[in-house]
């Protein structure tokens, strides 16, 4: 499976949650492969719920969202989330933008947290840098 999502902004919310540690690679690989993962299951979730409202188009009340943000205040790129959520769903299912910018902050928050958590255990292991193992660590302990 390729991954849609760019590393760049992966490693950027990473960062930000990382202090003064350094980010490998690799981490913002994993967590990039994790988050369109994630990604790819709400939007398989959010179409059954569109189905299920004889729809075939996805809206931000698929994913739980009562109000979208602003895209300009995301991190994650609304297009490869765009990518992301059609990746396990019909093609005969639209999303609309609301729906993708409201899947994109769900996902970003989703990295928030997992970013958080690795940066926390890479202070455990006495490191100076947030690497893949903290992210796969994260979900053995998590998930």
């Amino acid at each position: 499976m390729s991954v849609e999502l760019p590393f760049a902004p992966v490693d950027t919310i990473i960062r930000r949650n990382a202090g003064s540690l350094r980010v490998s690679a690799g981490a913002a690989e994993e967590l990039a492969r994790r988050i369109q993962t994630h990604g790819a299951d709400l939007a398989a979730d959010a179409a059954k719920q569109a189905t299920k409202d004889g729809r075939k188009t996805l809206m931000a009340d698929d994913f739980g969202v009562q109000q979208v943000i602003d895209k300009d205040d995301l991190t994650l790129p609304v297009a490869p989330v765009d990518r992301i959520a059609r990746l396990d769903i019909d093609n005969d299912y639209r999303v609309a933008m609301g729906a993708r910018v409201a899947l994109a902050d769900i996902l970003e928050d989703y990295a928030d947290n997992v970013a958080s958590a690795a940066s926390v255990l890479a202070h455990h292991a006495d490191r100076r840098t947030v690497k893949a193992e903290d992210i796969e660590t994260y979900f053995r302990l998590f998930e």
